[in-house]
């Protein structure tokens, strides 16, 4: 069933993993189900420190790519069409946009029954409780009130 991607995002990611299947517990397999919306649907930086992906685009065109953990922060990035496969290493940073016209729909097997999200922007500017507004202006080189605005926001996963 598709999912509504009528968010700020433009993106829905249907989960199927131990919570929703209990006899996942221990088999180390996970499924989700992403729809993007037209041009602009964003399954957003986030990471899965508990599991490799293997995403395999099904509808659409979407330019993915994931981040390396080493000093250089290499971005490695292709642009996917139906059929096409992709693989993010455990616990990478990384994401997919649809840059199709039409919507856009991915399968993702985990190897974690319950690999984990971590939504980068969310983790960071929306953590609860906040992050000192004064550590972000530093980290990231910004002015106090673009910390402030953008701690501000609904952060959605």
């Amino acid at each position: 069933m598709p999912g509504n991607t009528s968010n700020p995002v433009g993106s829905n990611v249907t989960t199927v993993n131990v919570d929703q299947i209990p006899g996942l517990n221990t088999l180390g397999i996970s499924l989700v189900r992403i729809d993007y919306a037209p041009y602009g649907g964003l399954n957003h930086p986030h990471t899965h420190p508990r599991g490799t992906e293997i995403l395999v685009v099904v509808e659409g065109t979407l330019y993915v790519g994931p981040v390396t953990s080493n000093q250089e922060n290499r971005l490695f990035t292709k642009v996917l069409n139906p059929g096409d496969v992709f693989v993010f290493p455990i616990g990478l940073i990384h994401f997919q946009f649809n840059i199709g016209k039409t919507k856009a729909v991915a399968f993702a097997g985990l190897s974690s029954q319950n690999a984990v999200v971590i939504t980068i922007a969310k983790a960071v500017f929306g953590s609860n409780p906040p992050i000192n507004p004064d550590v972000l202006t530093k980290a990231f080189q910004l002015d106090k009130t673009v910390v402030s605005y953008l701690q501000s926001r609904f952060w959605s996963d």
